[in-house]
């Protein structure tokens, strides 16, 4: 039995586990399970690897960025940002992949104008945000982050910093924070959501429910909304493409 499972904690749902699960019922793939491990601290993952059936992880929040010293190769992305949320597992040797990176690109790239779109707010900066970044400045665009505790030595803002004139000029907005996931529903990050024009687009890594508050805010102002729907797709498959690989 080949074994694929996710880890972070609380794992209260998973899209990860329906997807494969489904994947595998769909495309006749037997002899595969993907299982949830909602670890409480980081160190049970050692316990986990005990498992020589396991071949591969994603890593959900709070572990992209605690799991990197458990790691025995990293790919670019994961070197440069220090963020991994996808692990291949090679005769004992832990390789991190970043497949947040390309899910939130390709997703994000649908309804991008570059002319319009070209001034950012990153909303967070936990081990999400960094793959937000890494794309940001992959496509060029100036951006800024957002956060409750902005990080020392960075231009990082409040978010009452975040004003009216501010939130006008930088017109792509990313929520990368869990804020409006469900069952907490009505929260969204406080922002002048009043300052919203239809030259904006909201971008919301959050998938459940479909349609944040924060997304609602900007469709009730005419802008443009995508949640974290089809980048989890793209992310998935990207890392049962690795998975498979590691089988060569």
């Amino acid at each position: 039995m080949r074994k694929f499972g996710l880890i972070g904690y609380p794992l209260s749902h998973s899209f990860s586990q329906r997807y494969f699960t489904e994947k595998f019922e769909r495309a006749g793939i037997s002899g595969c399970v993907y299982e949830t491990f909602p670890l409480e601290d980081i160190s049970e993952l050692a316990f986990l690897l005990e498992d020589k059936e396991l071949c591969g992880l994603n890593v959900t929040i709070p572990y992209k960025e605690k799991v990197i010293p458990f790691l025995h190769v990293k790919d670019e992305i994961v070197s440069q940002i220090n963020a991994c949320n996808c692990i291949a597992i090679r005769a004992g040797r832990l390789y991190g992949y970043n497949t947040d990176a390309i899910g939130f690109e390709r997703s994000l790239l649908k309804k991008w104008q570059p002319r319009l779109h070209n001034r950012a707010l990153i909303l967070g900066t936990g081990g999400a945000a960094k793959a937000v970044e890494y794309v940001i400045r992959q496509l060029g665009i100036a951006y800024l982050c957002v956060s409750r505790n902005p990080r020392p030595g960075t231009t990082d803002l409040r978010y009452d910093e975040v004003d009216e004139e501010l939130l006008g000029s930088h017109t792509l907005i990313i929520n990368t924070t869990p804020l409006g996931m469900f069952p907490r529903v009505d929260e969204c990050p406080p922002l002048p959501y009043h300052a919203l024009t239809p030259s904006h687009y909201l971008y919301d890594l959050v998938y459940n429910p479909a349609k944040t508050l924060f997304l609602q805010k900007g469709e009730e102002r005419g802008s443009t909304i995508e949640n974290g729907h089809e980048m989890l797709i793209i992310q998935a498959e990207e890392s049962w493409k690795i998975w498979n690989e590691a089988r060569s």
